[in-house]
């Protein structure tokens, strides 16, 4: 899904909502089977007591982190200036220069906690693996309807559905933070982002002048 969440000052609250911003940074920065308890605990400045008392085990806080992953980055993305866009198009390319300006610092600022979390434990600890689903795919059926809108205003009649285009959004992305990790460059993403506008571009023959989506400075995720 989704993203740029980064890394902060830790937010004061409940032991829950602390626990949960810790997951975020460490399990991105350090991986979740390279994330312990203690750590969680340390990092999120509570006792180990607090975190059982919180969650049954740290497969149950990994499954509450990618869900609160989603409803956190669903905010970001909701409130996102390429809404105001008056064609869906423009909506489109809007979104991928609103990803790209969201890949700034170091990886483990701008890649996604449910794709790290994904790679890890897919056959390992299922639980998580469809949690970390539920936020990707969620994330990708929220473009479907303006690349649908799209499609129709171009009169597109490619063999094609706009879920199947919003799927391979977040399969470049996914595979993009994947390479900016192996290469610690994140000039890496930002090249698989802009070979995205391209393949969108191209997809729907847009000529000239069409898509004048710019990228815009994202803030911050909760």
């Amino acid at each position: 899904m989704v993203s740029r969440p980064t890394k902060h000052q830790p937010e004061r609250g409940g032991a829950r909502t602390r626990l949960l911003l810790a997951a975020r940074d460490t399990i991105r920065a350090q991986g979740f089977a390279g994330t312990s308890v203690e750590a969680l605990c340390q990092a999120a400045g509570v006792t180990k007591g607090a975190f059982f008392h919180q969650f049954g085990s740290k497969e149950d806080l990994g499954v509450a982190a990618a869900d609160y992953w989603a409803k956190t980055t669903s905010a970001l993305f909701a409130s996102a200036p390429y809404h105001e866009h008056a064609d869906p198009f423009d909506r489109v390319l809007g979104y991928i220069a609103f990803r790209k300006a969201l890949i700034q610092g170091a990886p483990a600022e701008f890649t996604c906690l449910a794709g790290t979390m994904a790679q890890e434990v897919f056959a390992s600890a299922p639980a998580i693996r469809d949690a970390c689903a539920r936020s990707i795919f969620g994330h990708a059926a929220t473009l479907e309807a303006d690349i649908a809108a799209a499609k129709r205003a171009r009169r597109i009649r490619g063999d094609w559905t706009p879920a199947s285009l919003a799927r391979h959004t977040q399969a470049v992305l996914q595979g993009a933070f994947i390479l900016a990790k192996a290469s610690d460059d994140r000039s890496v993403a930002l090249e698989s982002v802009d070979h995205l506008d391209r393949y969108i571009r191209l997809l729907f023959a847009a000529t000239p002048g069409q898509g004048k989506a710019s990228p815009q400075r994202a803030k911050e995720a909760p």
